[in-house]
């Protein structure tokens, strides 16, 4: 998105980027074109021109029937991106048990160019980590990320975790994210 013009009054010059708060300077809102830059970026220092990515939608649906039909109001690049965004996550940092995901695309051969599969890496129900410290004899420790009660750090913009509650060790069976994700799939489950 770029700034609306320039002049004297400080305005931002026409060519200086407007960047929001939930891209975060980050040139990929989103993993297909981060995918596809990457294996860009790869075959020109050397990768075999026919490697190819694989994307998870394993938690990427986000939204169910409440998912943005198209970009918010244009009083503010915020308020442009915040209203048309997908992932609701509330920061691009936050990953454990994210309240709100939902099932992605199902998995399927070549979806993209240079996309060799989007695939459910990650398990649906199968829990990121446990939202309090659970003492275990797997040797599976405690992030604060997993903590709904956290208030962040310095990488999250000292952002709320946005994880779901009541979360089991890490791999266990997450029934309460199972459900979510089924609830939020997008495209929605038959």
């Amino acid at each position: 998105m770029e700034g609306s013009g320039s002049n004297a009054e400080g305005r931002r010059p026409r060519s200086a980027p407007l960047r929001s708060e939930w891209v975060d300077w980050n040139r990929y809102a989103d993993e297909l074109s981060f995918a596809q830059a990457f294996r860009n970026e790869l075959v020109s220092v050397g990768f075999n021109s026919g490697i190819g990515m694989l994307i998870d939608t394993s938690r990427n649906g986000w939204g169910g029937t409440a998912r943005p039909a198209g970009p918010g109001p244009k009083t503010s690049v915020d308020t442009y991106v915040d209203g048309g965004r997908y992932d609701r996550r509330i920061h691009v940092g936050n990953w454990c048990n994210q309240a709100g995901a939902g099932l992605g695309e199902r998995p399927q051969a070549s979806p993209a160019l240079g996309i060799d599969a989007y695939v459910r890496m990650k398990p649906p129900g199968e829990s990121d980590g446990s939202s309090t410290a659970i003492p275990n004899d797997e040797g599976k420790g405690f992030d604060r990320m997993c903590d709904p009660t956290y208030t962040g750090n310095a990488r999250n913009n000292y952002n709320m975790s946005g994880a779901l509650p009541n979360a089991p060790l890490s791999g266990h069976w997450f029934s309460a994210q199972f459900q979510q994700l089924m609830q939020n799939a997008y495209p929605p489950l038959p």
